[in-house]
């Protein structure tokens, strides 16, 4: 790190612990409150995401506000959600220069997200699965995150690897994820447990096609709960929780491909194949529900 950006990290954090001290907020760990004090990261996260004057951006996690104020410097419109409501006259502060600033109070799992052009945002780690998948069902052009490391290496992970699981699927389904960098837990106040990734999602059509995209992801999310079994003990899991009866599921899973192979090394075309046959013999008036 060299010395301009050491200073401008002291500058940064001496911002954060004053606003703290003055507002009188207290972060709470169990909710991930926790603020970039690094302004190289934050401008690295603008860049990655060519933010232009025409952009509409949001932002999820306002916090501080010190993303949200570097953003509207040069987008369009910052739209920015926050839920706690300890921030509320820290963000008036911050952000009291910017009219092209719009903060919502509220929980985003719960909102309809806007339509914007992109989302540059550091993810609370608390919800992270949650708002990825529904960040996934927005249309947008990229979208910069930051997220726990090790929730960063899933989102990528490789067919058979330990990280490699439900949300892997999912994200290869919507995206193009990659990992842009690396950021230790030191660029943070207060600092985390663990080091944290910054994230590009570009979105892209389904690599393959599958009957009906709900049952696809319901398939997806019930047999990855036994990702080290075999799939014909996670598809008995998955019918008998269904309703099917014993029966049916023995034949319905002895017209499955891939039985003996386990649930964690299936590459998501598979699981789409898996997920159509299922969709089929589910709807089959020979199958009865228990």
């Amino acid at each position: 790190m060299t010395s301009q950006n050491k200073s401008m990290m002291k500058s940064l954090l001496k911002t954060t612990v004053s606003l703290l001290k003055k507002h009188s907020i207290h972060p709470n760990k169990r909710k991930g409150q926790t603020f970039i004090v690094d302004a190289g990261i934050i401008d690295r996260q603008i860049s990655y995401a060519d933010v232009s004057s025409k952009d509409v951006v949001l932002e999820i996690g306002s916090g501080l506000g010190s993303l949200t104020s570097a953003l509207a410097e040069k987008a369009k419109e910052v739209i920015t959600i926050e839920v706690d409501r300890q921030f509320t006259n820290v963000l008036d502060e911050v952000l009291s220069n910017y009219d092209n600033v719009k903060v919502i109070f509220g929980d985003a799992l719960k909102l309809d997200l806007p339509r914007v052009d992109k989302i540059i945002s550091n993810i609370p780690y608390n919800i992270s699965s949650h708002l990825t998948f529904k960040i996934l069902d927005m249309q947008f052009e990229k979208a910069i995150l930051m997220y726990q490391l090790e929730f960063a290496k899933r989102m990528i992970a490789a067919p058979g690897s330990k990280d490699y699981g439900r949300l892997t699927v999912g994200v290869y389904y919507r995206a193009h994820a990659n990992i842009l960098e690396e950021v230790p837990k030191t660029s943070f106040f207060p600092a985390p447990d663990v080091d944290s990734a910054m994230v590009e999602l570009l979105p892209k059509e389904p690599p393959f096609n599958v009957l009906d995209e709900e049952d696809f992801f319901r398939v997806v999310r019930s047999i990855f709960i036994h990702a080290k079994k075999k799939l014909n003990s996670a598809l008995n899991h998955y019918l008998k929780h269904i309703g099917i009866k014993k029966e049916d599921a023995r034949k319905i899973i002895a017209k499955i491909p891939y039985r003996d192979t386990r649930v964690r090394s299936l590459e998501p075309e598979k699981v789409g194949i898996i997920s159509d046959l299922l969709y089929k013999e589910l709807r089959s008036p020979k199958t009865n529900l228990g």
